[in-house]
Order: C-alpha cells, then sequence, then structure tokens
C-alpha cells in the first residue's frame, strides 16, 4: 500500500553561498564548493523526506523532456521511488537559483509553463483509494485533484507557503479543501492569531502549523479547539534555511499518519527540520525515523 500520494514539484535547484546582503557588485567571484547544483523542488522534497523516513510515496509530477529528465529520473531511481507517474511533458525543467547565508536567502524561482500545464489526472485516480493521505503541493496542476481526493475522503495536506491573507486567490482551493494546512508567517508577521482564527472560521481546517522562522512556530488543533506554541530548537550548526519548511511538513505528515497524534508528531517534526537545515540544498540532510528518535531522546536528556 502506498501510504501517501505526493503531486508536487521538481527543480533544478542551484545554491549560491554569499557573504552577506546586499550584495556588492563584483565582477568576479571565488566561491570553491559555495555552489552547488541538484534535484529539487517541493514536491521532490517531500517525497525524498517521507522515504529517508520510511514511508512509502507515490509521486507525481511534471518535468521538462529535456537533458534534466535522466538526471530527474536517476535521482529517484536512488531513494527507490517509482518514477512512472512523473511525466516529461513540457519542454523545459524548472529552476531555481538560491542566494543564501546562515541567516538569509533569496530564491530565483523560474517555473517555465509549468502553471499552464494540466497534469493528466485519470493516469494516478486509480491510485487514490490506496493511499492514506494525499499531500498536494500548491503548484497549478495539483488543484484539479483536490475535488476528486476529497470524493474519496482521504486526508488531504497541503502547506501554501506565504500567503498575505486567507483570501489569497491563487491559494483559496488548497486552503479550502486541506484537512492539514501549513503557511508561513512571512508576509503575515505580528498578525499570525488573527490569520489562524480567521482561517478556522472560513476553511474549517482539522489542523494548521504556522511556521514563524526562528521563533518556532505555532500548531492550531481543531479537535481541542487549541493553539499552541513551539520555539525552534537548534540541534547542529545552521548552513542554509532553505528547504525547513518542506521538512518540517513532510516529518509531521509522516508522524502523523502512524499516530494520529499532532502534538507528538509536530515535536518530531521540529528536530527533524532542525538537523536538515544543517546542509546546503532543500532535499539534503534527512533523517530516518530511528535517526531522528535517537536524536530527539539525546535531545530531551540535555
Amino acid at each position: 500500500m502506498n501510504n501517501f500520494l505526493v503531486c508536487g514539484h521538481i527543480t533544478i535547484e542551484t545554491t549560491v553561498k554569499i557573504e552577506n546582503f546586499p550584495i556588492e557588485y563584483s565582477p568576479v567571484e571565488f566561491n570553491f564548493y559555495g555552489n552547488k547544483s541538484a534535484v529539487s523542488g517541493v514536491g521532490f522534497n517531500i517525497v525524498k523526506a517521507i522515504k529517508t523516513l520510511g514511508g512509502n510515496p507515490v509521486f507525481c509530477s511534471i518535468i521538462g523532456n529535456d537533458i534534466y529528465k535522466d538526471i530527474i529520473k536517476n535521482e529517484l531511481d536512488k531513494i527507490d521511488v517509482n518514477s512512472e507517474y512523473v511525466l516529461p511533458v513540457i519542454d523545459e525543467t524548472s529552476q531555481s537559483i538560491i542566494l543564501y547565508n546562515e541567516n538569509k536567502r533569496k530564491i530565483y524561482l523560474d517555473l517555465k509553463n509549468i502553471q499552464e500545464t494540466k497534469y493528466p489526472v485519470n493516469k494516478i485516480e486509480n491510485l487514490i483509494n490506496d493511499v492514506d493521505i494525499a499531500i498536494l503541493c500548491n503548484i497549478n496542476y495539483s488543484r484539479e485533484l483536490l475535488k476528486i481526493v476529497k470524493n474519496y475522503g482521504k486526508i488531504i495536506a497541503t502547506d501554501v507557503h506565504v500567503i498575505h491573507s486567507i483570501d489569497d486567490e491563487y491559494n483559496k482551493d488548497f486552503m479550502e479543501y486541506s484537512d492539514i494546512l501549513f503557511l508561513s508567517n512571512e508576509n503575515i508577521t505580528g498578525k499570525e492569531y488573527e490569520v489562524i482564527h480567521k482561517l478556522i472560521e472560513t476553511y474549517k481546517n482539522k489542523i494548521i502549523v504556522t511556521g514563524l522562522g526562528e521563533n518556532g512556530l505555532l500548531i492550531y488543533v481543531r479537535d481541542n479547539n487549541q493553539i499552541k506554541h513551539y520555539p525552534a530548537v537548534k540541534t547542529r550548526k545552521i548552513v542554509n534555511t532553505i528547504g525547513a519548511g518542506d521538512a518540517l511538513f513532510s516529518s509531521f505528515i509522516y508522524f502523523y499518519n502512524k499516530t494520529k497524534d499532532p502534538f507528538y508528531s509536530i515535536e518530531k517534526a521540529i528536530i527533524f527540520a532542525s538537523y536538515k537545515i544543517g546542509e546546503k540544498g532543500a532535499a539534503e540532510g534527512f533523517l530516518t525515523e530511528n535517526e531522528l528518535l535517537n536524536l530527539a531522546d539525546s535531545w530531551q536528556n540535555l
């Protein structure tokens, strides 16, 4: 049985380490081992994290029919994820460039024509009945799956990342259909509780997690009508915070599927994400379940 259906994006990610923001102009800088290109993207990051923890995801995505096609499929083979539903139906795979230092990152994301491309959902509809949780990332081609998955009565989880308000037109469908909703406070700083209450009233999500960056997170659980704050932890030196949200989301979903305990799940997810950001790339630094539980035990005993 496939525990998770993941519909989300793949990109070729290039990370570039810099000293400071803003960047001063100079014609050439030497950056030994500071630049790296790898397969990444929210969908890939989630699948790799869940697979590393011990889950069994089925992955659907859209990539380009270009030189990166075989690289991507080879990376999926390395983590033992079937690439059958990763379809090379556009001309070019999307790419991202991420400038980062320990404190900040700036992302340049080129989606090519992915937002105008539809995923042929008939290819995967027969899989939905066999999954526990559908993770539908907020890329446009996931949108059509929202109603289909809901009609099967499956749990829907999504991360809308950065929103300005609960009326965000692009993300409205994802907020409405998700049982488990993750978001960042980057554009709602100082209004987190207000936004959470509006989400509760408008969309009736069962669980809402709002990332607060270095200040931790807030989690709302409808079953006990509680909003709880968790501080951030630091399990090792921070290298790059890119992908921290994907790691938090993935590990929460993995443990929630096993335990149905949102508070236990978020405690483990915080440690998983903290350890992950000790690496350069968004798809690096993931722990297995046993490694994570051992780290959590040692962390609690400090």
